[in-house]
């Protein structure tokens, strides 16, 4: 064949039927560019040759040595056939071992005695009958060479660099890795995706140098210079796309909401019982700004769990009011809707009872809108919605179907955005005739695709850095199972907190009222092997409770196959402070709100990820009480469950915490619907270290983008973006 100038080239056309088949079967990779991009996933290198008489146990090592001795023996135990090869340099001897079939190993012809040889693997060794100790290398790698030049073939030999593939059946690292020598031999590019003029002002290498230094590198700096140029490209692709979306949305039509001196929104200020912070402040005037725009504000608000964000969106759902419009809130369960719903019908008091005896001059409603409403309640708040008489309508995924319309959507707000898809939110947006509401995002641990979103600059970005004035802080302690102590502690803790009149939650990983019975069991949290026992539900653990550790204390029940009625009953008992206890799963993860609960035990602590274990805390400590959260737990010390649930006791950071994530579970796909750990367009770049290119190719991109915006003049960049943004991913990104 020809020279390989199309990266869409299908691999059967250079490498034949057979290995392609196996390339896509195994390792889903299909064109010469999947091949190409299926980089190596680490390097071995054999480094400095290592004297026999110094060899230890477990070392990786490369020796020279000249065979002294080649035998074969049939095993006894087993069926198969050993050729064990001694070799010495003249410090001392070792064994070479090779398991396979008799006649069967290529070793047997190039080793014959008087042979020199380089040999590399790891150092083992087991015990001989005469109960001397011999080292030996299982099926080491090896190379022949000749006396004259081994002194120069050991250095070269030793200084090898190695890419080691990840591999699949019926393809080793080798096969592989000499399926892409073939396509390097054979390449010759086009044009430079990215522009040349800015390769030589960052100093990088071309693509086609860059594939080869990636792939089989002639020393470790080509190596690095490979890789720069490969994450680069990533980072600038993706940019691309990202900013182009951008000058898209700034394009599309939003009807401004500025704020409107006077309004509702000046009365509820007069009437806060707190001064706003700083972080308020200047985060309120953020999203005022963007509100007044004619294109979509699409902001995410970041802010600890108490920092205040509720305050801030609702300042801006009533700017909206102000404005004419109406202000959606969409809450992940019904239990937070319900919370939310009385928090803002309470912050709001006379200015919520629009038409009603009592109300404010300046008034609206506040209208509630959940799955499980009686018929009455659920029609009376329709029409409220569609009238426009709700300026504020809080709901859960009930907002999304295709009967609510709304009279003059304007806001939407969307709490706690990890736990709604992308396609969930689309539909809300939808619901704005001639044009797309702004969106204000709020989250208290950014998930991993969030935190890529907000570095790659896809979404505004305000954080809340700072606790309201009264907020007291949250101790959290690990309890292991080292220290059985630490638990009968934790029950004696509660009792004496109960008896000074403050209130407790305790939380399970699910429901456990029968056998096989899941219930609310969070994601399975990565990392963890071996046989675990079931994760502890709320329904095994109340009659001990009940009976024997907490016995004579007021304990309600509260999870997610409850009816809402009784789920609402539960909490207003707790939050009335008749219950001392509130055993649950985790339906009270977000938006909770009781002052006077000051401690949070969380059960099989290592079940729960990051943000889920932050945002359990985050229900203590919401008053002027000191907070305490207990994190229980039979992980062992430096398992990766007990560093992830140290790593929760050592801070209360929301960004640090979301890194923490991130570390464990990768980006995920930013461009595509799959969730951290999965496939992933980014196989070179990581947020974690390579925030320094993200921002530099941002900066990049948005300058090629507004002077180009179809890259009419950068072809061969246009079909790099075009095999980036596939079907699907572009359907994701237009909705994102």
């Amino acid at each position: 064949m020809g020279r390989v100038a199309n990266l869409d080239e299908p691999l059967h056309k250079v490498l034949g039927d057979k290995t392609a088949k196996v390339l896509a079967k195994g390792l889903d990779l299909h064109t010469v560019g999947d091949l190409l991009h299926h980089y190596p996933r680490r390097y071995a290198h054999r480094g400095e040759l290592t004297p026999l008489n110094e060899l230890e146990d477990g070392e990786h090592v490369t020796v020279m040595a000249e065979v002294v001795k080649v035998q074969g023996r049939s095993l006894t135990r087993s069926p198969g056939y050993v050729l064990e090869i001694t070799v010495t340099d003249g410090t001392g001897e070792l064994k070479l071992s090779f398991f396979g079939r008799k006649g069967s190993y290529v070793p047997e012809r190039d080793l014959s005695p008087g042979t020199r040889a380089l040999f590399a693997g790891k150092i083992s060794s087991y015990a001989m009958r005469n109960g001397r100790v011999q080292r030996q290398l299982a099926h080491p790698q090896y190379k022949v060479v000749a006396a004259r030049d081994a002194a120069a073939a050991a250095q070269e030999w030793a200084d090898e660099i190695i890419p080691i593939y990840p591999t699949t059946k019926g393809l080793d690292i080798d096969a592989i890795g000499k399926s892409v020598g073939l396509l390097l031999d054979q390449l010759d590019l086009g044009p430079d995706p990215v522009p040349g003029e800015l390769l030589r002002r960052r100093g990088m290498i071309g693509l086609t140098e860059a594939y080869e230094g990636i792939h089989r590198p002639a020393d470790w700096e080509e190596l690095g210079r490979a890789r720069r140029r490969l994450k680069w490209d990533e980072a600038f692709v993706l940019q691309i796309a990202l900013a182009q979306r951008r000058l898209a949305a700034a394009a599309l039509p939003a009807k401004p909401r500025p704020r409107v001196p006077g309004g509702i929104l000046d009365a509820f200020d007069e009437r806060l019982p707190f001064d706003l912070t700083d972080g308020q402040r200047q985060v309120g005037e953020e999203v005022a700004a963007d509100l007044s725009h004619e294109h979509p504000m699409h902001r995410l608000l970041q802010g600890d769990v108490g920092a205040g964000k509720t305050v801030v969106a609702l300042r801006a759902m009533l700017q909206v009011v102000d404005g004419g419009g109406q202000a959606a809130l969409l809450a992940p369960t019904e239990v937070l809707a319900q919370q939310h719903h009385r928090s803002i019908t309470g912050m709001l008091g006379e200015l919520a009872q629009a038409g009603q005896i009592g109300g404010a001059e300046q008034a609206t409603r506040v209208a509630l809108l959940t799955g499980s409403q009686g018929a009455k309640a659920r029609k009376a708040a329709l029409l409220d919605v569609a009238s426009g008489s709700a300026g504020i309508v809080v709901g859960t995924h009930a907002l999304l179907q295709d009967h609510v319309q709304f009279a003059d959507l304007g806001l939407v707000v969307v709490d706690e955005q990890h736990r709604f898809g992308v396609e969930q939110r689309d539909a809300l947006r939808e619901k704005v005739a001639g044009g797309r509401p702004h969106v204000l995002v709020m989250t208290a641990t950014p998930i991993p695709r969030t935190v890529a979103m907000t570095v790659f600059g896809d979404l505004e970005t305000s954080v809340l850095g700072q606790l309201p004035a009264g907020r007291s802080a949250i101790q959290t302690h690990v309890v292991p199972p080292e220290r059985p102590a630490f638990l009968a502690r934790t029950w004696e803790r509660i009792k004496e907190e109960a008896a000074q009149g403050r209130q407790i939650y305790i939380v399970c990983p699910r429901i456990g009222e029968r056998e096989g019975d899941e219930g609310d069991v969070p994601a399975a949290a990565d990392g963890e092997d071996g046989p675990r026992r079931s994760p502890l539900g709320i329904m095994e653990l109340l009659p001990r409770l009940e009976e024997e550790l907490l016995a004579g204390l007021r304990i309600g029940v509260l999870h997610g196959k409850l009816h809402p009625d009784e789920k609402d009953a539960v909490m207003r008992r707790f939050g009335d402070g008749e219950l001392d206890v509130l055993l649950a799963t985790t339906v009270i993860e977000v938006g909770v709100d009781v002052p006077n609960a000051t401690v949070m035990v969380i059960m099989d602590a290592d079940r729960f990820g990051v943000s889920q274990l932050h945002q359990l805390r985050g229900r203590v400590g919401r008053g002027s009480l000191h907070g305490l959260c207990l994190l229980v737990t039979d992980a062992e010390p430096g398992s990766k469950a007990r560093e992830r649930l140290d790593a929760v006791a050592s801070t209360t950071d929301g960004f640090r915490l979301s890194r923490l994530d991130l570390e464990q579970r990768r980006e995920g796909d930013v461009l595509g619907a799959a969730q951290a750990g999965r496939s992933s367009s980014l196989r070179l770049l990581t947020l974690q270290r390579d925030e320094d290119v993200i921002h530099d190719a941002r900066a990049e991109a948005t300058a090629l983008v507004e002077a180009d915006p179809e890259l009419r003049g950068h072809p061969a960049l246009a079909a790099e973006l075009a095999v980036l943004l596939d079907e699907e991913r572009a359907e994701y990104l237009e909705k994102a």
